[in-house]
């Protein structure tokens, strides 16, 4: 099943009085239970396909459809809800807050859905429990190695157990070894029928996933996925 679409989706901006088009009418579809690598060259479109995809903004025309809703249709002010339930973001710069110790930053996505405490510090010791973080609850992001923080900001985009995760090259601020490791917690991720799209110019990453799409000049180049269905 279709859990994301994207249909004659072109994205534009305007620098000054030049126009760049960023992505031409690109058609995709990732169905559930996918694990997608997103690749191109620096400058090819594939950040403003993943803030596309991640309902960090809108297409100048063509429709967004994620998990049965019209992404293009939604409000300003339902984008965020859209965003906090459905999608779980993974940075390469990791984002999470230095004041904060690591179980208050899982913490944070159920902050802003407006769950109570103790349920709060339930999900997030769980869930910071199965990527291997149970004794590193207390500790400040400073305090913790790269393949550490990694994996807590992957701890905090599972959190809400969201629809897709989206990762931006994951393993670009890690070392080879601890990367690798990352990467396996990705393979390990998707066995258990999560659905993943990463976005990476590192053509190894790519090799892990389960299918390639390739971005050059804003373009859909190649993409193994199933035909897309005209929307009404």
């Amino acid at each position: 099943m279709a859990l994301i679409e994207l249909h004659n989706v072109s994205k534009t901006y305007r620098l000054g009085e030049t126009e760049v088009h960023a992505l031409r009418e690109v058609n995709l579809c990732i169905e559930a239970g996918e694990f997608v690598a997103i690749i191109g060259p620096s400058g090819s479109g594939k950040s403003t396909l993943m803030h596309l995809l991640g309902c960090l903004d809108t297409p100048t025309t063509g429709q967004v459809v994620l998990d049965g809703l019209r992404i293009t249709s939604a409000s300003a002010h339902a984008l965020p809800a859209i965003r906090n339930q459905k999608i779980g973001f993974i940075f390469q710069s990791f984002n999470l807050l230095p004041r904060l110790n690591v179980l208050q930053n899982v913490e944070l996505p159920m902050v802003y859905r407006g769950l109570p405490a103790a349920e709060r510090r339930r999900r997030a010791a769980a869930v910071l429990a199965s990527v291997g973080l149970s004794d590193r609850l207390k500790h400040r992001p400073g305090q913790l190695s790269g393949g550490q923080t990694q994996r807590a900001a992957i701890a905090r985009a599972l959190v809400n157990d969201p629809k897709i995760i989206l990762a931006d090259e994951p393993t670009g601020n890690l070392d080879t070894a601890t990367g690798e490791t990352i990467l396996q917690l990705f393979r390990d991720l998707h066995r258990q029928g999560r659905t993943i799209a990463i976005v990476t110019h590192d053509p190894d990453i790519a090799a892990v996933a389960q299918r390639r799409i390739e971005i050059r000049d804003g373009r859909l180049v190649e993409s193994g996925g199933r035909q897309l269905v005209e929307l009404r």
